[in-house]
């Protein structure tokens, strides 16, 4: 692996610097969650990354100042080739971490091999640890096997773990609260994500994460805010009396923190993309990488400065209108209307 300070780095019109991408290498999943899939959703023309695809990617991009990956989806592990992917991820030029985020569903089978290719850390996707609340989020009866598979990752050692949670206005306080007691004994950190207004998740209403704040002081005592960095992103990492882990929140609607956003994204199809509330973007040339490095070039320079989460119409959940991103650069940035899934998250 070359050294990665001896690469340059890929900086958009605003000053920031764009070292961390996130690759959906699928778009297919195995569950309907209720704010990303409708239920009976098409999958029968999925858009999935070759290996080859994947390797010309890493390989400009890790040329261009990108350091860290993180792999998702769609759910990335029922890509036939994943493990293949971690391995290639972790032996490209200046790539120096690669993380993961799954639902959790298919790690009970393919965490060793994960593990072996040299992944460094992983994010489930859990909103809750009651059955019925599991099924009618994800339309699934899989918790035994996600909660099999988070005590596969954590036997692991050195893998970092943690617990995605996306909170919504009809989240039970108790289901978010025994997320949170996951941390206590566990090696592991849990973050609270912020419901975003796109796709299916514009017919929902997100919590207040003031209020989950207060719950969890009620619960289990004040939370002294953590000074160091837990990972690639943008979460701010509390720790609480007793646990061995953390808890996080991402709330990128309320706490707008776009100024130092440093994640570029290429969808399943190839897309290029630079914000992931807003439509910006270009088609990336697969087979042609010195068009690709021009291609990545106009459109960081083009990086919107922020979301305007605050800014969007409501529109009903059972009409998500998914379109096609622009290719029109020189337009003003609409906001996205794609289903999560088909961006990567």
């Amino acid at each position: 692996m070359s050294d990665p300070n001896c690469t340059p780095q890929l900086a958009d019109s605003h000053g920031r610097v764009m070292d961390y991408l996130r690759l959906a290498v699928t778009d297919r999943c195995n569950f309907r969650c209720v704010y990303c899939l409708p239920d009976g959703a098409d999958e029968s023309e999925p858009h999935t990354l070759s290996l080859a695809q994947i390797e010309r990617i890493l390989r400009v991009l890790g040329s261009m100042g990108v350091r860290k990956v993180k792999i998702t989806g769609g759910e990335p592990l029922v890509h036939p080739e994943i493990v293949d992917i971690v391995r290639l991820a972790k032996n490209s030029p200046n790539i120096v971490n690669v993380t993961l985020t799954t639902n959790g569903l298919l790690l009970d089978k393919l965490a060793p091999g994960l593990i072996a290719a040299g992944l460094d850390a992983v994010n489930i996707s859990l909103d809750t640890l009651d059955p019925a609340r599991f099924h009618y989020l994800t339309r699934r009866d899989y918790l035994p096997r996600v909660l099999a598979g988070l005590d596969l990752v954590l036997a692991a050692g050195d893998l970092a773990v943690k617990v995605n949670c996306v909170p919504t206005a009809d989240s039970p306080m108790a289901d978010l609260l025994a997320l949170a007691g996951l941390a206590k004994d566990r090696r592991l950190h849990v973050r609270y994500i912020e419901l975003m207004p796109i796709g299916l998740g514009q017919g929902l209403k997100g919590l207040d994460p003031q209020e989950l704040t207060r719950a969890l002081v009620a619960t289990y005592g004040p939370l002294t805010p953590v000074s160091r960095q837990l990972g690639n992103g943008p979460a701010t990492y509390f720790a609480l009396p007793g646990f061995v882990g953390r808890v996080g929140f991402i709330s990128a609607v309320q706490s707008r923190f776009c100024d130092r956003c440093n994640r570029l994204r290429v969808t399943a199809d190839g897309f290029f993309k630079t914000c992931l509330h807003m439509d910006r973007g270009l088609q990336l040339p697969l087979a042609d990488e010195a068009a690709m490095v021009e291609t990545i070039r106009r459109a960081v320079r083009l990086k919107p400065a922020s979301h305007l989460f605050n800014q969007d119409p409501q529109t009903p959940q059972d009409s998500p209108a998914p379109q096609a991103p622009r290719a029109d650069q020189s337009a003003d940035p609409l906001p996205e209307n794609r289903l999560m899934s088909r961006i990567g998250g």
